[in-house]
């Protein structure tokens, strides 16, 4: 093929390669598939970033970017083709390219449908309860979380080219904040080919995103407090690139996800009779083949009962004996090679020196088989399985981690030499159990938990929906301590707020209405000129009030719901014992009583634009009611978020006083509401 001449997205203009750009080696056959390298001007794309694309995206909702994260996953859907054909020349097969572009293409799936659900249809986010700071509840504080307002640099790694991209850009995007994204050179051609994409989409706003093809120059040295830098790649230049004496004095963030020598443990309790084992055997695998092991969430280490090692060691052998290594493009292979020459380098001397403390049982890389292509060009390398006869006094195993197929098989006798083990890694992005024992997963939890980003535990029950070992979900965080790097990529709504700054507001009530969008108890209201269940989504005002009348609660009242419901506890149905309880004076309402009567107060029966009553939060019962009590509902428009074309959700503060005013209970209704 004709060498792809990749371009740089800065400043809104497209700009091809430099001087001093360089080419790139297809991983299968070492034919040059591409050139990278622009010369940029790196202080003018993080001014658009900052005065053209941050301004932009602010002013957008949380739910508007949610849906520009779905129109644009969705695009990228319908165009995934080309990425997969590109893959080919990084060594992917069709299943390792499918964990690359579906899986990129899914979390920002996963972040529109998140931001939808879980956050506000507004720019502020509300972190937490209202603090209450004064003693009649006129100065209150509120944490509120909103955009930073620089540039995030997402620095990705090559095993990843569109995942690794896309991971980054739906949690920025999200939160509000553009872009600039430096992917990894070896296989920058597929992720520009995305990235194009995206742009001829249309979908993002101008100065959203940028994409670098070369190097970063100073790009690090100009930053500011308001940027971020996310990182993906070794622990060596992580510590660099974070060590960076501008980035120490502006205090600018750095995310880190970086080595880690992920362990998997297999239980005690699973013997080679059992489902438990053949299922480990299977993970361990495929951790090992899958992208050439080129994952940051590969099993480096396996540590298993000393019983089991030899039983283990067979089997994983005659499993390996099954993989096909060669041309990706080829459907009978099941490992293609590693990214580059430099790469399968790095592997060679990375396994060598695990050699060292161990030996090697599978994979010798000077005789192996590949087909399809020649094993002298391509960047091939066979998996490689190593033992280490004494995992305890070794330290080479623990601290070297060979970014491809190859992984340790060590013993241990105890449960707690294995937990031992694995946190010998110095903190990982991830570690799997394999046991069908509960009280094995939760020693495991409680003693290697604070060593691990992830606790992955799977068996017979779990086996045919888990996800795998080595998969990252955007729900959960994607990040570990120590070695790995102490950052958190992703993790839902967690992930967003990395690009967002956390600041506490203190003020009235209205203030800090004001600022979060929302209705705050103790703000003004007004009273609703008409019912406010008469009103469309976009007629109601945040503040608006319904005051009802008054209901006498009868003790005719009580016993009848107590007969109706079968809730006949002692407090509704026993004076005497009522008295004894500290916190009844005798017999009083049931707390549903009231909340069924207060909503006989305020609904509207007949038809209009509430849709359906979808919950309440927040319940509280403060005072009880009794026979001869009355209550009068306070019910005032909280906060308003649109859901769909035709209809919004309302959320209510809903007060319940009494005859004296004094408020009973408090909950906050959920309504569904027609726009029209």
């Amino acid at each position: 093929m004709t060498a792809l001449m990749l371009e740089s997205f800065a400043a809104g203009k497209w700009i091809g390669p430099g001087p001093d750009a360089r080419a790139i080696a297809s991983a299968v056959t070492g034919e040059e598939v591409a050139v990278a390298g622009s010369a940029l001007d790196f202080q003018a794309m993080l001014d658009h970033a900052r005065t053209v694309g941050g301004p932009k995206l602010r002013a957008m909702t949380f739910h508007d970017r949610a849906r520009m994260l779905k129109a644009l996953a969705t695009w990228l859907g319908e165009r995934k083709a080309k990425l997969y054909e590109l893959s080919l020349h990084a060594g992917c097969t069709k299943a390792d390219a499918w964990i690359d572009v579906d899986g990129g293409i899914g979390t920002l799936f996963v972040f529109a449908s998140k931001g939808r659900r879980e956050l506000p249809d507004a720019q502020v986010y509300v972190d937490g309860a209202i603090e209450q700071l004064s003693k009649k509840g006129t100065f209150l504080g509120q944490h509120i979380l909103t955009p930073l307002q620089g540039a995030a640099i997402h620095i990705n790694a090559f095993n990843f080219p569109v995942w690794g991209m896309l991971e980054k850009l739906a949690p920025t995007l999200l939160a509000g904040v553009p872009a600039i994204v430096k992917p990894a050179t070896a296989t920058s051609y597929v992720a520009e080919a995305c990235f194009r994409m995206m742009i001829e989409s249309g979908i993002l706003p101008d100065g959203a995103v940028q994409f670098i093809a070369g190097g970063t120059g100073d790009l690090l040295d100009r930053l500011i407090p308001q940027d971020v830098v996310s990182f993906t790649g070794s622990a060596a230049t992580a510590l660099m690139l974070r060590s960076k004496p501008h980035i120490l004095q502006h205090s600018i963030r750095f995310i880190a996800e970086q080595d880690s020598l992920n362990a998997s443990v297999l239980g005690p309790d699973a013997t080679p009779d059992t489902p438990e084992f053949d299922l480990f055997v299977k993970e361990a695998v495929r951790e090992m083949t899958a992208k050439a092991g080129q994952k940051c969430t590969a099993i480096r280490r396996m540590i298993v009962p000393k019983a089991v090692e030899g039983d283990l060691i067979e089997a994983l052998k005659a499993r390996l004996a099954k993989t096909v290594i060669g041309d990706p493009a080829n459907e009978a292979v099941r490992m293609g090679p590693l990214a580059s020459l430099a790469q399968r380098d790095d592997v060679l001397a990375k396994a060598a020196v695990i050699g060292t403390e161990a030996e090697c049982v599978y994979g010798d890389p000077n005789a192996f088989a590949v087909e399809g292509a020649d094993a002298q060009k391509g960047a091939f390398v066979p998996p490689m399985l190593f033992r280490c006869p004494d995992p305890a006094g070794a330290s080479k195993i623990h601290e070297t981690e060979a970014f491809g197929p190859v992984s340790t098989v060590m013993a241990y006798d105890t449960l707690d030499d294995a937990i031992a083990l694995a946190n010998r890694g110095g903190g990982s992005l991830v570690m799997s159990l394999i046991t069908h024992d509960p009280a094995v997963a939760r020693a495991v939890a409680m003693e290697a938990g604070a060593w691990h980003g992830r606790i992955y535990i799977n068996d017979r029950d779990s086996m045919g929906e888990s996800t795998g070992h080595g998969s990252p979900l955007p729900h959960l965080t994607h990040g570990g301590p120590g070695r790995a790097g102490g950052g958190e990529e992703m993790g839902g709504v967690r992930g967003v707020f990395h690009y967002m700054q956390r600041t506490s507001v203190q003020g009235s009530p209205d203030m800090l209405g004001a600022v979060a969008g929302t209705f705050v108890p103790g703000s003004k209201t007004f009273e609703a000129d008409r019912h406010p269940f008469t009103k469309t989504f976009g007629e109601l005002q945040l503040g608006e009030t319904l005051h009802t009348r008054s209901r006498t609660v009868t003790l005719e009242d009580i016993e009848h719901f107590a007969e109706f419901t079968g809730d006949t506890f002692y407090a509704h149905m026993d004076e005497e014992a009522a008295k004894a309880n500290p916190f009844f004076p005798g017999r009083v309402a049931h707390g549903y009583l009231l909340l069924s009567f207060a909503a006989g107060l305020f609904v509207e029966p007949s038809p209009g634009p509430v849709l359906a009553n979808v919950g309440l939060e927040g319940l509280k019962f403060m005072k009880p009611v009794s026979p001869g009590d009355s209550i009068k509902v306070a019910l005032t428009v909280k906060r308003k978020t649109r859901r769909t074309d035709t209809y919004g959700e309302v959320r209510w503060h809903v007060v319940l006083t009494n005859q004296d005013d004094e408020t009973v209970a408090e909950y906050e209704l959920h309504t569904m509401n027609a726009y029209a």
